[in-house]
């Protein structure tokens, strides 16, 4: 969603220096909320998307090693910070004469935002639905790396996938 909001201020300002934003929130505060869901979803906070996704990658890397485990929490909090940092250039701060009379979202750009924040909260509170669709192609992929891909294996569909795993179990 980060590239979304970062299409419309685009679109108003035609610049992507972030030094050239600040204080997007006083022109801006219907898209500072949502920038600010999308931050935190991005940086994993509990009860959105990017905490599932986070831990998910964490626990897997766990498993595999304590040092890519550790690794993977250095990237999370590297990236956290600089979200963080973002967020505070981006919409905090004195607003400039040329930001000062940006638009907000509009409603077309808020019906085109609200699903997708309302499916961020759905999947960081209820994931099962998407890790059933996600259990057999990425079962196939970890088959695959463990034993080697059969020549039928196209990663270009679930349903190659799907039937690989079918083939290797054979």
């Amino acid at each position: 969603m980060l590239f979304l909001i970062v299409g419309v201020v685009y679109e108003r300002r035609h610049t992507r220096e972030i030094s050239e934003y600040g204080g997007l929130m006083r022109a801006m505060p219907v898209l500072t909320i949502v920038f600010f869901f999308t931050a935190l979803s991005s940086m994993g906070m509990p009860g959105l998307n990017g905490f599932v996704g986070e831990f998910s990658i964490l626990k897997g890397a766990f498993a595999m090693s304590l040092n890519w485990a550790i690794w993977c929490a250095v990237g999370i909090a590297l990236g956290a910070a600089y979200l963080i940092w973002l967020f505070q250039r981006t919409m905090l701060g004195e607003t400039s004469e040329k930001n000062a009379k940006l638009p907000d979202l509009s409603w077309r750009e808020i019906a085109v935002f609200a699903p997708l924040i309302v499916w961020a909260f759905w999947i960081g509170l209820y994931p099962k639905p998407f890790f059933q669709v996600l259990e057999r192609p990425a079962a196939a992929i970890v088959e695959c790396v463990h034993n080697g891909c059969p020549a039928s294996f196209s990663a270009a569909t679930p349903d190659a996938a799907i039937a690989a795993a079918s083939a290797l179990d054979k």
